[in-house]
């Protein structure tokens, strides 16, 4: 129950903004604070009306205390009750008159003290004016737009510089632009022509290491084996897309497209994809297990061990090109087995166990 009387005690805590960001952060936003003045006005209003409620509500309830014990007071009196049971019942009685008495008391102070404390306090906070409104709101407005103005200024002035920044730096992005694209495409045919002689040399390092091209072992007959020729025993990793040679093959990494694809650009080749040179060993046993490394990463084979590896999420859509690479959709999971290569690829596993390349950069690591 509700303790209710003058003995009863409440504890009220004022909550006020300590803070001035909500009417300094642009010009003009002290518009709330201002109308704070006039929504204090409106309150003192409604806790008036709040009181006068409670005080029918008291009066209503004490005399209906009244009654109910002026009433039952006469049934008692009357009835068969004696002794000290009818002044027990009596003393009851007396209690509900008490009680009306206090809340009879409470109502008086609603309505009469505590409403015209509240008018009194409204009166001398508010001012009236006679072209509407009240003095207090003025002062508050005025103020503020007086503390504000040096502010604004400056603010203005600011927003002019700024702009003007912006328009020069856009002046200059056409030759800025024009002068990196210029540096890029440099560096592009530097890099180009250093591909291109790499993979000279490789494929003449290839060819000496080719010793079924030996004019001495090529007029070998040795009962009925048949010549060796390194285009049949040669396994190759991915099919040839497009007509286009492997031998043509130029491998570009990190070239940002100039779609507007948000997804981060990935590892891609010049004229065909990446291309897995397996080592022509001319052994009499069966084609060889082990390949050159692929961006890093060497593959066999014989099916690998499962080794323990990094959980790793998806952030795009990515489709293998190829068929060592792996495809998955944003948010997938898989497993990453190795670290990235210097061309940007590692090597992971899907939940369906197939193990293959992918871009580095289209997935992040699962939070533990």
């Amino acid at each position: 129950m509700v303790p209710s009387g003058p003995e009863t005690k409440a504890v009220f805590r004022l909550d006020i903004c300590p803070s001035l960001v909500f009417v300094s952060d642009k010009p003009g936003n002290y518009k709330r604070t201002v109308k704070r003045v006039d929504d204090g006005h409106r309150l003192c209003n409604e806790l008036v009306s709040c009181f006068q409620e409670r005080a029918k509500i008291e009066k209503s309830y004490a005399l209906q205390l009244s009654d109910w014990a002026k009433r039952w007071r006469g049934i008692v009196g009357k009835g068969p009750q004696y002794g000290t049971l009818e002044k027990a019942w009596h003393a009851f009685m007396q209690a509900a008159d008490r009680l009306s008495e206090l809340h009879q008391e409470l109502r008086e102070r609603l309505a009469g003290e505590d409403s015209e404390k509240m008018r009194n306090w409204q009166k001398d906070a508010f001012h009236k004016q006679m072209i509407g409104g009240f003095r207090e709101t003025k002062e508050a407005d005025d103020g503020f737009r007086k503390a504000q103005k040096p502010w604004v200024r400056k603010l203005r002035e600011a927003k002019e510089r700024y702009e003007k920044a912006l328009e020069e730096l856009n002046r200059c992005n056409p030759r800025y632009m024009e002068d990196m694209e210029q540096v890029f495409d440099l560096t592009q045919e530097a890099e180009r022509k250093r591909l291109c002689f790499f993979k000279e040399v490789l494929l003449d390092i290839h060819t000496h290491l080719d010793l079924s091209s030996k004019e001495g072992l090529k007029n070998c007959q040795c009962g009925s084996f048949k010549e060796w020729s390194p285009e049949a025993s040669r396994s190759i990793s991915r099919k040839e897309r497009g007509g286009h040679s492997e031998e043509n093959v130029v491998t570009l990494t990190n070239i940002v497209s100039s779609g507007g694809d948000d997804a981060p650009p990935s590892p891609i080749t010049q004229n065909t994809s990446r291309v897995k040179d397996y080592s022509s060993d001319w052994s009499d046993e069966e084609s060889p297990k082990k390949v050159v490394a692929v961006n890093g990463v060497g593959e066999a084979e014989d099916e690998e061990e499962q080794v323990d590896g990094v959980r790793v999420r998806a952030l795009y859509d990515y489709t293998g090109q190829e068929a060592d690479e792996l495809s998955f959709k944003a948010g997938d999971e898989l497993l990453k087995l190795g670290e990235e290569d210097e061309q940007g690829w590692c090597k992971g596993q899907l939940n369906s166990g197939q193990v293959g390349l992918y871009p580095a950069n289209y997935v992040q690591l699962v939070a533990s």
